[in-house]
């Protein structure tokens, strides 16, 4: 007790000189005679060691959070790829948000999304979008793509589907672009039947087209996309092409500054 930051009140108990809180509690029966009282906290004490507690609670949620954002994304820009900096040209990613707000009603029914669209489009920055959102919330999610899946050694892949499998949400990109080769093909199912039979969430992002995932016809893919579009709704993520936008953009920046450098050499 800080005995400057004190003083003795009217009734013999001492108060908070700057909250002005008794900081000691008269018992109405002693327990024994010299014992009469007992302290307490004054609201500056609350409210400091509160303060106290909020800090660690956000150093140990930050910690937790940039944690499995380095589990969750190989590239490591993609911890940057949030909705608050979505510039608003999708109306798909109205879905993606309520994605992430109905989470829980999410989970419970097991529902999945399936992004597809023209590339470019920005089905994976829309998928990642979600899985920042959810790791915000200390929610498990991984990100990876179906190559990486169907390039995973014999060795491994029981372990590596296993570890799949037990995160809260799992999104796997481009699918259509893995190997087509009978062991890529059924390391490609095993991971989807995997998570059909976990019963979680999961979304995947395509540039093949709905015509293309229905009308199949090789039966070792028609089992995975069958499995697919029973856990996952399609959502079309259409539009111009942000890589196309992207290389507009920076093709403008540089005559912009190819532009002032050959005027500065005029004058």
């Amino acid at each position: 007790m800080d005995k400057e930051n004190t003083f003795i009140g009217d009734d013999g108990l001492i108060y908070c000189s700057i909250c002005h809180e008794a900081m000691e509690l008269k018992l109405p029966t002693p327990l024994l005679v010299k014992f009469d009282r007992f302290p307490r906290q004054c609201a500056c004490h609350r409210l400091q060691e509160e303060k106290e507690k909020k800090e660690r609670r956000d150093r140990e949620h930050a910690e937790i959070v940039s944690r499995n954002k380095r589990i969750c994304f190989h590239e490591k820009r993609m911890q940057e790829w949030t909705f608050e900096h979505d510039d608003g040209s999708s109306p798909a990613m109205n879905r993606a948000r309520a994605f992430v707000e109905h989470w829980d009603e999410v989970r419970n029914a097991k529902a999945g999304l399936l992004f597809w669209g023209g590339i470019g489009t920005g089905k994976t920055y829309m998928a990642a979008c979600i899985a920042n959102a959810l790791l915000e919330k200390e929610k498990r999610v991984m990100m990876t793509d179906f190559s990486a899946i169907t390039n995973i050694s014999v060795n491994d892949a029981r372990e590596y589907i296993s570890c799949l499998v037990s995160y809260d949400l799992l999104i796997i990109d481009d699918l259509g672009a893995e190997r087509s080769t009978e062991y890529a093909i059924q390391n490609v199912f095993d991971v989807i039947n995997r998570r059909w039979e976990s019963g979680r969430p999961l979304i995947v992002t395509t540039n093949l087209d709905m015509e293309d995932i229905t009308k199949e016809k090789d039966i070792a893919k028609t089992r995975i996309y069958d499995r697919l579009l029973d856990m996952c709704t399609p959502v079309l993520v259409d539009g111009d092409s942000k890589r196309i936008e992207s290389a507009n953009h920076k093709k403008n920046f540089y005559k912009g500054i190819f532009k002032q450098k050959k005027g500065g050499e005029r004058t």
